[in-house]
């Protein structure tokens, strides 16, 4: 069987008695065309059976439609859902991603965006947080991140204190002798600290007993387990009858608690209170649901996209104008109660 020919842009040209370059600008510049020229050369397209060829239109315009994306980990079912969101936007944008996941390792990372760069990719999307934005700013790319350190380049974050106020108000309406928040070691200028501010302006402003505990949760199911074990085995030792209300960073370190719990106690005890934070599908799937508070992970990886795309056609255009300061987008999370606290209900 014969193999069909490709058609190229000097068939089109010849088909439609245009020249090459106004066929090329068909495709590279549309706007330049007037509308029945970009009708005829459409309609020639079809009669013609045109399959683009990708490779071909990179290499002419060195445009790739390529993405990067790095994520610290995907056992953290937030980095997950997100991931999952934000490959969601090819039909909305058309641009591709390609992922690594940099497992906190900055060195690692480094050569990541290194090997992303000889791809030419046309922007990056950074949840990972051990490279500074000082850094990746440096790197004169379209730059979005989320949920990071994020002082020189765009950002998409959800309202962290809100969350925080919404998780604590919530454990207090419960009458719990004890509030208690667990989160990893975390810096003030990373947007997750504002769980934890809001927390104890809550707990100060209502005159609160409370506590943080800042732990090392690692990054695996093995080393998450662990740590919130040896928590665990604090709370009963310090607090063995008293009501206790903990906020927990997020819905996957919630769901690992609540497993050590049942598998103490057969059932959550009458005296554990607990709420995540994410609203990631494991703190429905979880064998109790867990309250927690929900960041509009769809929302947040839409206008993430969407700001890395402005950006991006902006450097497209024949006089592009610079963004004159770093955007900073601001997600508003909601409260959902479920039965890890509604049990008195």
């Amino acid at each position: 069987m014969k193999q069909k020919k490709n058609v190229t842009f000097n068939d089109i040209a010849k088909y439609t008695g245009f020249s090459k370059t106004t066929i090329s600008r068909y495709f590279n510049n549309p706007d330049s065309l007037t509308l029945e020229n970009q009708e005829i050369i459409s309609k020639a397209l079809v009669d013609l059976d045109y399959k683009e060829n990708k490779v071909a239109k990179i290499l002419a315009n060195g445009q790739t439609e390529f993405i990067g994306v790095i994520v610290p980990n995907l056992h953290n079912h937030y980095y997950s859902e997100m991931l999952n969101q934000i490959l969601q936007t090819y039909e909305q944008f058309g641009y591709k991603f390609l992922v690594f996941v940099g497992n906190e390792h900055a060195d690692t990372e480094r050569k990541y965006i290194e090997e992303l760069m000889s791809y030419k990719i046309e922007g990056l999307i950074i949840l990972s947080f051990t490279i500074p934005s000082r850094e990746l700013a440096d790197l004169h790319l379209p730059i979005v991140t989320i949920e990071r350190e994020d002082k020189y380049v765009c950002s998409v974050n959800t309202d962290n204190y809100m969350g925080g106020v919404q998780a604590t108000s919530l454990l207090a309406s419960h009458n719990c002798d004890i509030l208690i928040h667990i989160n990893t070691p975390t810096s003030p200028e990373i947007p997750a600290y504002g769980r934890i501010a809001g927390f104890e302006d809550v707990c100060r402003e209502k005159n609160l007993r409370h506590k943080v505990i800042y732990r090392d949760l690692g990054n695996t199911y093995d080393s998450m387990k662990k740590s919130l074990s040896e928590i665990l085995d604090e709370l009963e030792k310090d607090y063995p009858t008293e009501k206790k209300g903990l906020f927990i960073s997020s819905d996957t370190h919630a769901n690992v608690f609540l497993n050590l719990l049942i598998q103490r106690y057969g059932t959550l005890p009458r005296d554990y209170y607990l709420v995540g934070f994410d609203d990631s599908p494991i703190s429905t799937e979880a064998v109790i649901p867990i309250s927690t508070v929900g960041q509009h992970i769809d929302q947040i990886a839409f206008e993430a996209v969407s700001l890395l795309v402005e950006q991006m056609n902006e450097r497209k255009k024949r006089r592009p104008a610079p963004l004159e300061k770093t955007v900073h987008k601001v997600i508003t999370p909601y409260l959902i109660r479920r039965e890890t606290t509604e049990k008195d209900s």
